[in-house]
C-alpha cells in the first residue's frame, strides 16, 4: 500500500530525515515515535507531497511524485496539528471541502449528490453532524479537530497521515478516534500513518512502530516485535518506569 525507499528530506540545510525505509501493507497501521526534533512531521510532510524529497514514496505501486495534485489528494490525506482558522465556513462546508478532488466536474464544479452523501456520513461517523450549520470559528479544539477527521474521511484517500491527531480531544474522544480509525483502515483495505506522543495510545492504535531519532530509524517492525524498553534510549527516561508509576496511582485510588 505505502513504500517508502531511501526518503531524505528536510528544510534546505542539512536533511532531517535520513534515507528513511520502510512499507505499510493495506489496513496497517503505523505509529511513528520519538522525541520533539526527530523528524516525525518532517516525515509527515513529505509522505504528503508537501515536501520536496530524496527517494521514492509509492502508493498503491505508483509514485507519488510523478502524480497531479488531484491525484495525490485522492492517494493521501494529511490531518496537521490544529492551526488558526480564518474564514467562518460551516461545518457542513467544512467537510464538503474533502471532496474537490472526487467531483465530477472538476474542483470548481461544485459538490453532487454522491459528495454530500458521503460528508454528511463522515460529520456522523465523528460525531459532528448536530454541529452541521455552525461556523467553524465558533468550535472548540476538540470540536473542531472532529471535524476536520471528517473532512479527511470525506477525501477518501488511500492513505490517512496523521499529526498528533488526539490533540484538543478530550479521553473519550482519543479512545473512540483511535477506534474509528482502526476499524476505517481493516474496512477500507487502506492504511494510516500516524505520529503520537501519548504511548498508550500508541500501543492501543498501532500493528507496526517506526521509532525515530535524529532523523534515522531506531526500530521498524511489527507491535509484537517491538520492545518499549527502546523508548527509554531516545526518550532518555524510564519510560515503563513512569507509566507503571501512573497505573499504581490509580490502583491505590480504587
Amino acid at each position: 500500500m505505502l513504500t517508502v525507499e531511501n526518503l531524505t528530506c528536510g528544510y534546505g540545510g542539512a536533511p532531517v530525515v535520513k534515507g528513511l525505509s520502510f512499507a505499510v501493507p493495506a489496513g496497517g497501521r503505523l505509529c511513528v515515535l520519538g522525541p520533539n526534533g526527530c523528524g516525525k512531521t518532517t516525515l509527515l510532510r513529505a509522505l504528503a507531497g508537501l515536501l520536496p524529497h530524496q527517494g521514492t514514496v509509492r502508493i498503491d505501486g505508483l509514485d507519488l511524485g510523478g502524480m497531479t495534485r488531484r491525484q495525490a489528494a485522492r492517494s493521501v490525506a494529511l490531518l496537521s496539528q490544529i492551526s488558526s482558522v480564518y474564514f467562518s465556513y460551516t461545518v457542513y462546508e467544512t467537510v464538503l471541502m474533502g471532496r474537490y478532488a472526487h467531483e465530477a466536474g472538476g474542483a470548481f464544479s461544485g459538490p453532487g449528490p454522491e459528495d454530500k452523501r458521503v460528508a454528511l456520513e463522515c460529520m456522523e461517523r465523528t460525531g459532528v453532524l448536530d454541529l452541521r450549520d455552525r461556523p467553524v470559528t465558533e468550535l472548540s479544539g476538540g470540536q473542531l479537530q472532529r471535524v476536520f477527521l471528517a473532512r479527511t474521511f470525506a477525501q477518501c484517500p488511500r492513505v490517512i497521515l496523521l499529526d498528533e491527531p488526539t490533540n484538543h480531544l478530550d479521553l473519550k474522544y482519543q479512545v473512540e478516534l483511535v477506534q474509528e480509525l482502526k476499524a476505517w483502515a481493516a474496512a477500507e483495505r487502506r492504511c494510516v500513518v500516524g505520529v503520537l506522543h501519548d504511548v498508550n495510545l500508541a500501543l492501543e492504535f498501532a500493528d507496526l512502530f517506526l521509532l525515530m531519532e535524529a532523523g534515522r530509524p531506531r526500530f521498524f517492525g511489527s507491535a509484537e516485535a517491538f520492545d518499549p524498553a527502546q523508548l527509554n534510549n531516545v526518550y532518555q527516561m524510564d519510560v515503563g518506569g513512569h507509566m507503571r508509576r501512573s497505573l499504581k496511582r490509580w490502583e491505590e485510588l480504587e
